[in-house]
C-alpha cells in the first residue's frame, strides 16, 4: 500500500472522520471492524481484524507526534464496537422470544459480540500513548476509558495492567531524577536566604525593610515537569482500572473510591517511595522559604498524632486558626503562601496528587465514609472526644497506611493553601482529606466551609430548577406557628429551593433581608419556654433538649421542624443567634459525647462526677450503684444505667463505666426521642455525609457565625457614597461606634443588615441582594437631622447631616432601639 508520506494529511483525516461517522452510526460497520480484516475477507488465524490493525496507526508520526490526529483517532477507537464488548465470565442474557421477534419485526438481528483480545505489542503501543508529548487531557480520557472496556477480557487486562506498570516505573525514575535537581536547587536558594536573613539582622532598618521585599519565590525559576503530570495520568488509569466499580462491573457509593489489592500488588513492584522522599524534601525547602518553621509542623504533626484522649482542646486551636479571619499564625501563613506561592505548588501539584493516588487508596469497604457511624465509640466505655477515633482506625485499609497522615501532616498549611487555590480538588485528588476523618482535623476551618458551601449549592441548585422557590407568608406576631404549618408538608427536596418570605400588611420586597429577619426571629422563637422545647444552662448562653418537652403533645413534631429550620439556615448561609450544648452538637456529626462535655451543661454536677473519677470512692463516702434517681414532675423514680443497674454497686474500677453511662443519660438516652427528630429534620436539608468534616466547634461557627463585632473590622470594609472617610460626620460616626456597648453594637448590626451575626470571614464577605456587598454609608441631602434609615437587603445606611457628635449618638441609639420592630422597605 501507500506510505504515511505518500498519503495528505487532508486526506488521512478525512478518511478517520468518515471512519468515526460510521462507528457511531452503524452497528454493522463497528462489528465488521472487529471481525473482518482491513480487505473484508473473514479474518484467519493469522489475519489481523480491523480494528488491530487501526490500533497500528499510533505508531505512526502522523499520529504520534500531532496532539490534534492522536486525539482523533482515538475518538474513532472510542465509540467502535469495543463499547459491547462483554467481561469474561459473565453469563449469557438469556433473550425472550418476544424480544427477538420484536427485532425481527424491527428489520434488524442480534449477533453476539466477539471477545476482543489484543496483542500485547498493540496493548503496549496504546499504553506508551500516556507518555506522549502529544497526549493532552481528552486523550488520556479517550485512552483510559479504552483500556477500560478492553480489560474486560482477562487476556488483555494482564498485559494493560502490566504495560501501565511498567510506564509508571519509567515515569517515576524520571520524576524522582528532576525532583532531585530541584531540590538541589532549592537548597542553594535556602541557604542564600538563610544569609541574607543573618546580614539583614546585623543591618540597619533600611537594609532589613530591603531584605523583607525580597521574595524567596522569585529567586528560583520552578519549571514544570511533563514526567509528572505524565505519572499522574498513568495511575490515575491504573486506579481507574482496579477499582471495586470496575471490576465488578457496578458502580455504586459505598463503592466508590475502593479499589482492588490488585493495584496495591502493582504499586509494591512499581516502588515509588523514593519519589515520595525527594518530595518531602522540596516541599520542606518551600516551608522553609516561606517562614513556616520546623518547630510549628512538628506541632502540627504532634497533634495529629494524638489518640484523642482528653478534652480536644489542641483540635479547638486547629479550628481557630483555621478561621478566615482569625489572626492566628498558621492562618497568616497560609494567606501569604495563597497569594506568594502560586508557582511553587502549582509545580509540585501533579506529583503531589500522584502520592495520594499511590498511597490513599482505600481497599475495604470499611473505609472511614463521611458520617459513617464509628462502632467502637458506641460503647460506654470508649469514646472519642472530637471524633478523632484510635490511631489505626482510618488508615489500616488505606494502601499508604499512616503514610499520609504523615504527609498531611508534615504540609498542612502547604496543602490547605492548595485547596484554597483550585477547591475541586477536594472532589478529585485530595479527596481523602475529607473522606478520611484524621485528616480532616488538618484542613482550615475556611477551606472546610468553601467545601461545604459548593456541595449545598449544587443541591440547592438542582432542588430550584425543579420546584421553582419556596415562598411564605408570615404574620410578624405567628411567625413560628406560620412556618411550622407552612412547611411541615413540604419535602426536603422543595425545602432546598430558594427562599422568599413576605410579612403580611407589611412593604418590602425579599432580596434576603426578610428572609435574615425571619430566621432572627424564628432563632429566637424556638426557645421560647411556651413551647418547652429547649432547657438552657447554667449559664444561660446555650441550650439543649428539654428532657420534659413531652408536656408538649406535639414536642417531636416541633423538633424536627427545628431542626429543618437550622439545616436550611445552614444551607442558604444564614447565621442564627442560637447556640447549642457541646454534647448536641457532637449528636449532630455522628459523635458521641464524653463526661467533659457535662461542664458546659451543669459545672456543679460536672466537678462531682471528676471527685469521683479523681478519689477513691471509700475516702469521700459514696455508696453508688449503676442508677440514678430521675425528677419529673414533682415525682421521682429510679433509672437503672444498666440492666438491673440499682442493684450492682459501682466500685474503683467500673467507676470510668459509671460516669460514662451517667453523662450517656443526661446528654443521650433522656433525651433521645427529642434529638433524634431534631437530627430527622436537620439531615432532611443537610446530610450527615457533608456536616461531618466538621468538628463541634466549627459547627457551631457555622451555624452561629463569630459572636464578637470588630468594628474595626466593619469600618475597614466601609464604602460611602456622598461621603469621605475624612468627613467629620463620618469621624463622628465611628467614635459614636466604637464606644457601643456589645449589644448596641448588636442592635446596629441587625438594623443594617437584618442579622445580628457577624459573617464567619468577616465583614469583608457580607452578603446582599447582589451576593457579597459590603456595608455602605449613604448621604441624604436635604435631611439635617433627620433619623438614619437602612436598607437591609443592600446593607446600606442612609446618613444625614448631623451638627455635632453628641447629636450623631442621640440619632444612631434612636434609630437602632426603635427602627427593628418591623421592615418597611428593602
Amino acid at each position: 500500500g501507500l506510505q504515511e508520506s505518500q498519503i495528505p494529511s487532508v486526506v488521512s483525516t478525512r478518511v478517520i472522520e468518515t471512519l468515526s461517522y460510521l462507528s457511531k452510526n452503524s452497528p454493522r460497520f463497528c462489528l465488521d471492524v472487529l471481525t473482518e480484516t482491513l480487505y473484508g475477507a473473514p479474518s484467519g488465524s493469522e489475519a489481523d481484524s480491523c480494528f488491530e490493525q487501526i490500533l497500528d496507526l499510533l505508531a505512526l508520526p502522523r499520529f504520534s507526534k500531532s496532539a490534534t490526529n492522536l486525539d482523533q483517532l482515538l475518538a474513532m477507537v472510542e465509540v467502535n464496537g469495543i463499547a459491547d464488548v462483554g467481561r469474561d465470565g459473565d453469563e449469557e442474557t438469556e433473550v425472550s422470544q418476544k424480544e427477538m421477534d420484536s427485532v425481527a419485526a424491527a428489520g434488524k438481528e442480534l449477533v453476539d459480540v466477539p471477545r476482543v483480545v489484543v496483542s500485547s505489542s498493540r496493548l503496549q503501543l496504546l499504553c506508551s500513548t500516556l507518555k506522549s508529548e502529544t497526549c493532552r487531557d481528552s486523550a488520556f480520557t479517550k485512552v483510559n476509558t479504552i483500556a477500560r472496556r478492553l480489560c474486560r477480557i482477562d487476556a488483555n487486562r494482564s498485559h494493560i495492567l502490566g504495560e501501565l506498570a511498567s510506564v509508571a516505573q519509567a515515569l517515576g525514575e524520571d520524576a524522582i531524577r528532576d525532583l532531585r535537581v530541584l531540590n538541589i536547587r532549592l537548597s542553594d536558594v535556602v541557604r542564600m536566604h538563610h544569609q541574607m536573613q543573618t546580614e539583614a539582622n546585623d543591618q540597619n532598618d533600611s537594609e532589613t525593610g530591603q531584605k523583607n521585599r525580597w521574595n524567596p519565590s522569585n529567586a528560583v525559576t520552578l519549571s514544570s515537569s511533563s514526567s509528572e503530570l505524565k505519572l499522574l495520568r498513568v495511575l490515575q488509569t491504573l486506579q481507574s482500572l482496579c477499582s471495586v466499580s470496575h471490576v465488578e462491573d457496578h458502580s455504586s457509593k459505598k463503592n466508590e473510591g475502593l479499589v482492588t489489592m490488585e493495584l496495591v500488588h502493582i504499586l509494591r513492584g512499581i516502588n515509588l517511595d523514593d519519589l515520595w522522599l525527594q518530595l518531602t524534601a522540596c516541599l520542606k525547602a518551600v516551608k522553609i522559604l516561606e517562614g513556616i518553621t520546623s518547630l510549628d509542623e512538628t506541632k502540627v504533626g504532634e497533634e495529629g498524632e494524638d489518640d484523642g484522649e482528653g478534652d480536644g482542646s489542641h483540635d479547638e486551636a486547629r479550628t481557630d486558626g483555621g478561621d478566615a479571619s482569625s489572626e492566628d499564625n498558621d492562618g497568616a501563613v497560609a494567606k501569604k503562601l495563597q497569594n506568594s506561592s502560586a508557582g511553587f505548588l502549582t509545580r509540585f501539584l501533579p506529583v503531589i496528587e500522584a502520592f495520594f493516588i499511590a498511597n490513599a487508596s482505600s481497599t475495604r469497604e470499611e473505609a472511614a465514609g463521611l458520617g459513617e457511624p464509628n462502632t467502637e465509640a458506641d460503647s460506654p466505655d470508649k469514646s472519642y472526644d472530637d471524633g478523632i477515633e484510635p490511631k489505626d482506625g482510618d488508615f489500616s485499609n488505606l494502601v499508604g497506611g499512616k503514610k499520609v497522615l504523615s504527609f498531611v501532616a508534615e504540609n498542612r498549611v502547604l496543602l490547605n493553601a492548595l485547596i484554597r487555590n483550585n477547591q475541586a480538588l477536594l472532589d478529585k485528588g485530595l479527596r481523602v482529606m475529607v473522606n478520611v476523618s484524621r485528616c480532616r482535623s488538618f484542613l482550615d476551618f475556611d477551606v472546610k466551609r468553601q467545601w461545604f458551601k459548593t456541595q449545598i449549592r449544587r443541591l440547592r441548585q438542582q432542588a430550584s430548577r425543579r420546584n421553582g422557590s419556596l415562598r411564605l407568608s408570615i404574620r410578624r406576631r405567628h411567625v413560628f406557628e406560620d412556618a411550622y404549618h407552612q412547611l411541615r408538608l413540604r419535602n426536603a427536596d422543595e425545602l432546598r429551593s430558594r427562599l422568599h418570605i413576605t410579612f403580611r400588611d407589611e412593604e418590602g420586597v425579599d432580596a434576603g433581608g426578610l428572609s435574615r429577619e425571619f430566621f432572627g426571629i424564628l432563632a429566637k422563637e424556638m426557645f421560647n419556654p411556651n413551647y418547652a422545647l429547649f432547657t438552657s444552662t447554667e449559664d444561660g448562653c446555650t441550650f439543649q433538649p428539654n428532657q420534659h418537652s413531652s408536656i408538649n403533645p406535639d414536642h417531636l413534631s416541633y423538633f424536627r421542624f427545628v431542626g429543618r429550620i437550622v439545616g436550611k439556615a445552614v444551607a442558604d448561609g444564614f447565621l442564627l443567634d442560637a447556640h447549642f450544648t457541646r454534647s448536641l452538637y457532637k449528636h449532630m456529626l455522628g459523635l458521641k459525647p464524653t463526661h467533659h462535655d457535662m461542664e458546659a451543661i451543669d459545672p456543679d454536677y460536672y466537678k462531682n462526677l471528676k471527685t469521683i473519677l479523681e478519689f477513691n470512692l471509700a475516702d469521700i463516702g459514696l455508696d453508688l450503684t449503676f442508677s440514678i434517681e430521675d425528677h419529673s414532675f414533682g415525682s421521682s423514680q429510679i433509672v437503672n444505667l444498666i440492666p438491673d443497674g440499682r442493684n450492682i454497686p459501682v466500685t474503683d474500677e467500673t467507676k470510668g463505666r459509671y460516669v460514662a453511662l451517667v453523662c450517656q443519660h443526661r446528654m443521650t438516652t433522656a433525651i433521645s426521642s427529642q434529638i433524634k427528630a431534631y437530627l430527622d429534620g436537620f439531615y432532611e436539608l443537610v446530610s450527615r455525609d457533608l456536616i461531618a468534616i466538621f468538628t463541634p466547634r466549627e459547627l457551631e461557627l457555622l451555624i452561629s457565625g463569630v459572636p464578637d463585632i470588630d468594628v474595626h473590622d466593619l469600618k475597614k470594609n466601609t464604602e460611602y457614597n456622598g461621603w469621605k472617610a475624612t468627613d467629620p460626620e463620618i469621624e463622628w460616626f465611628w467614635n459614636v461606634m466604637f464606644s457601643l456597648s456589645r449589644s448596641e453594637k448588636a442592635s446596629f448590626l441587625q438594623f443594617v443588615t437584618g442579622s445580628a451575626k457577624v459573617p464567619l470571614a468577616g465583614f469583608a464577605e457580607l452578603q446582599g441582594m447582589r451576593g457579597v456587598q459590603k456595608f455602605s454609608i449613604h448621604k441624604v441631602a436635604g435631611s439635617n437631622g433627620a433619623l438614619m434609615s437602612a436598607h437591609t437587603c443592600f446593607n446600606s445606611l442612609d446618613l444625614p447631616k448631623y451638627k455635632t457628635e453628641e447629636e450623631t449618638r442621640e440619632k444612631l441609639l434612636y434609630a437602632i432601639t426603635e427602627g427593628q420592630g418591623a421592615f418597611m422597605f428593602a
